[in-house]
């Protein structure tokens, strides 16, 4: 157990916390973050589109609101609910971890990280995931009318039911578990390594974000289950596509028709993604969350 020189302190939790998640995360999907996931997710779709090709593409379909498609509802609706699951759960896992288990802040991080990861995937992600693939992927003829996003929804579900609504949850679930986990878990080492002999100094508002930056680049390695993921919900039609995919299958589709390299397609948009989205939520839900939690000890 911590000793009383290294005591670990829980961090402080009530609905405020579940608020702040979901502020911290609908920002970062209004601003950048969508952008980074439209053209991350034509790459991932369309596997033989270059990033300059996919923002080309994605600019004829729709102009610059093209780089926005499925923010609303969708990415909205998971922006206010996701971010505060993470913020929630991960905080509680990783004061666990560390109290009950002894683990290490980098250990705590990881399995904080992956807890946080999974009751997204489950508690809210299914369908808005599910339904932004579906904006990004089905055809858009320039010029003409199309279908709307909630009379697409409301067929996948007169045809598939809930089950079509969450098409592909699995892959989202090892994609969360496996992100959350690298980005929290490398966060924190790089903090201690930045930290050196001096455990208890706290680190710049620099090196916070450099951590930051660090964990959410280097946690694109599982960009294979992230394509997997995509391919999964995608509206795109293929002849020689399998009709009921699951993660074994659609791995093996890919490499069929795209090799190896078609695992990576879309990593380069993705970690713009990665890291903006964890300077958001790591670095800036850790300054929120402890404005806060100050401001109401002082009360």
């Amino acid at each position: 157990m911590p000793t009383t020189t290294d005591v670990v302190q829980k961090k402080a939790f009530s609905w405020q916390n579940l608020a702040i998640g979901a502020a911290i995360q609908t920002f970062e999907v209004s601003t950048l973050g969508q952008p980074f996931e439209v053209v991350k997710t034509h790459m991932a779709a369309n596997r033989g589109d270059n990033l300059k090709t996919a923002i080309q593409k994605t600019y004829q379909r729709g102009g610059l609101a093209g780089f926005w498609q499925g923010l609303i509802p969708w990415a909205w609706i998971e922006a206010s609910t996701k971010g505060g699951v993470l913020l929630f759960a991960s905080s509680e896992i990783e004061y666990q971890a560390r109290t009950k288990l002894d683990a290490s802040p980098a250990m705590a991080g990881l399995v904080g990280g992956m807890g946080g990861g999974l009751a997204q995937a489950y508690t809210t992600m299914g369908f808005c995931t599910f339904m932004k693939t579906v904006e990004v992927t089905r055809h858009k003829a320039v010029g003409a009318a199309t279908q709307s996003t909630w009379a697409v929804a409301a067929d996948v579900f007169r045809r598939e039911g809930i089950r079509g609504l969450n098409k592909g949850v699995s892959a989202v679930a090892v994609r969360q578990m496996t992100n959350w986990g690298s980005r929290l878990g490398i966060s924190r080492l790089t903090e201690r390594v930045m930290k050196g002999d001096d455990k208890h100094r706290k680190l710049t508002v620099g090196e916070r974000i450099a951590s930051s930056v660090i964990g959410g680049a280097l946690a694109c390695w599982n960009q294979p289950i992230e394509v997997i993921r995509v391919e999964m919900q995608s509206a795109a039609k293929a002849a020689d596509r399998p009709a009921n995919l699951n993660i074994w299958t659609t791995a093996k589709y890919i490499y069929q028709n795209n090799g190896f390299l078609g695992f990576y397609r879309g990593v380069t948009p993705r970690i713009g993604l990665s890291v903006y989205l964890t300077v958001c939520m790591v670095f800036g839900g850790d300054q929120v969350k402890a404005y806060f939690a100050e401001k109401f000890k002082k009360e």
